[in-house]
């Protein structure tokens, strides 16, 4: 007897429907087609072994399993309780009358039980745009899957369970979950506030306007001086998400299995800081079988790079073309994935190895030339992609025990958020452009016109600071978003004279 059960392949953050064709024959080998990686040929022993341990048998005869399309590679042990169902339904151990209508994904332990699987989301929204009507898998999976409302989903400790549903012995529970208020409960859940740092209100300036913009943004600073602390709360003062942002957000985070059985979507952008002896392959995504990296699990929130001149330079140096386009693309031989990376880069330093080039109370003990040479640790074209550029100094004791409250997340928020909106009317009709930083050549010449006297402060500015042409382009981009900030329709000298002070490693004799 023939029978289809259906599962799904994972390939980027998108999903495929899989066709499982199951023959059951006269004779007594057991055959697995269709391209099944090493994985999914040992779930022959796992599916024997569960089976038996749940009162159920692979039959003793021809056993023909086709895994369709038979050109796209299957991996991984997500399959297991596909093929177990389809085994089953065409030895007619089980009913099978409306065994189509479900797509049936999970890997089973000896005993029966199921583990989690990855990519839930991806593979649930699949189902729905392919008319399935349910979704069968692993209970720690169900409330990732259950986002999509419009398909049925069933979570599942045990193998027994989906024999008993088929069977008509037992009803599945479906899980349930209203994606607008999971969304919204967790939207302001942040963990650091603006409040908790003393001090520092030109960083804090510095910072509100990297959010407003977009902007990426490097600290250089002592030890102690805040940097770490100041990056770790810029997700509290960056927009909410949008649902749809939310969904893409979850949807990588689903395919990287990082997914807790107790949250069924990312509310808060993401925050990555990620070790400076991290590979190159960890950073961007990739390996034997494509996995999303760094800068993807940080797509719509924050990649910060602490102590920047540690990194390997030739993983700093794979960030270049992510930063630009916003995506990055795997490609091996018979395929090619891709992974989206809007994220805004936050970075942090020291001046020189000592850690006190510049330190108002203590003195640099580094030899001639090393402070140029830390910082050429860092190339130039990656600092050509950093906006904002900004000195950290240690906060005086004093300012410690002052009682007054700093600003919240939620008040500078606000004005972050009314200034991204000027930005979402701006480029309402641009796809490609969402915020000041991703701007190009054409639309600062449409949108960052200067006047007279602003003409002239900026090129007093490069003459006198010694600054780098390419700083010329990023100076445009901050001042346009400070006077968004000011709600001004037109770029004022005081706005250009803020954004020329953000670019401190661009003068030559900064070092």
């Amino acid at each position: 007897m023939l029978v289809k059960t259906f599962g799904s392949a994972v390939y980027g953050i998108n999903a495929t429907i899989i066709t499982v064709e199951v023959n059951v024959d006269k004779g007594i080998q057991f055959f697995l087609v269709g391209l099944p990686d090493s994985a999914v040929k040992e779930s022959h022993q796992r599916i024997e072994a569960a089976l038996k341990n749940v009162g159920y048998k692979i039959p003793g005869k021809k056993i023909v399993i086709n895994m369709a399309p038979a050109d796209i590679r299957k991996e991984g042990s997500a399959y297991d309780m596909t093929i177990a169902i389809g085994i089953l339904a065409a030895s007619e151990q089980i009913m099978a009358a409306d065994i189509d209508k479900y797509v049936i994904m999970g890997e089973l332990s000896l005993d029966g039980t199921l583990n989690p699987i990855k990519g839930a989301l991806p593979i649930a929204i699949e189902a729905m745009n392919k008319g399935f009507e349910a979704f069968i898998l692993p209970e720690e999976n169900a409330k990732e899957a259950a986002i999509v409302n419009e398909l049925k989903v069933y979570g599942v400790n045990n193998i027994k369970q989906v024999i008993d549903f088929f069977n008509g012995k037992t009803e599945l529970e479906q899980t349930i979950i209203n994606t607008r208020e999971e969304f919204y409960h967790g939207i302001n859940n942040y963990e650091f506030d603006f409040s908790d740092v003393k001090g520092q209100e030109n960083i804090k300036r510095a910072m509100e306007i990297a959010a407003a913009g977009g902007h990426n943004i490097i600290l250089i600073g002592p030890p102690g001086s805040g940097k770490t602390m100041l990056a770790k709360r810029l997700p509290s003062i960056l927009p909410p998400l949008s649902l749809y942002e939310a969904l893409e957000t979850t949807k990588i985070h689903s395919v990287a299995g990082r997914m807790s059985k107790d949250s069924a979507l990312v509310s808060v952008r993401p925050f990555r800081t990620p070790h400076h002896t991290i590979s190159d392959v960890a950073l961007v995504g990739g390996g034997t079988h494509p996995q999303p990296g760094e800068i993807s699990m940080a797509h719509n929130g924050v990649l910060f790079l602490d102590e920047l001149p540690e990194f390997k330079r030739t993983v700093l140096e794979v960030l270049r073309q992510p930063l630009e386009d916003r995506i990055v693309t795997i490609a091996r031989s018979k395929y090619s994935v891709e992974y989206p990376t809007n994220f805004m880069l936050v970075a942090s330093m020291n001046p020189c190895p000592c850690g006190y080039y510049n330190h108002p109370d203590k003195e640099c003990v580094c030899p001639p030339g090393m402070v140029k040479k830390y910082l050429n640790k860092v190339s130039g074209p990656l600092l050509d992609r950093i906006d904002i550029h900004i000195e950290v100094t240690p906060v005086p004791i004093n300012e410690f025990n002052v009682k007054q409250e700093s600003e919240r997340s939620d008040t500078v928020r606000e004005r972050v958020v009314n200034a991204r909106k000027i930005q979402e009317e701006r480029f309402a009709n641009i796809n490609t452009v969402h915020s000041n930083a991703q701007m190009g050549s054409k639309l600062l010449k449409k949108y960052c016109v200067l006047d007279d006297p602003s003409i002239n402060l900026l090129k007093t500015a490069m003459e006198k600071l010694s600054l780098s042409a390419r700083a010329y382009d990023r100076i445009l981009k901050l001042a346009r978003t400070i006077a968004d900030m000011e709600a001004s329709k037109d770029i004022k000298v005081e706005h250009l004279a803020e954004a020329i002070q953000y670019r401190s490693l661009d003068r030559e004799n900064w070092a």
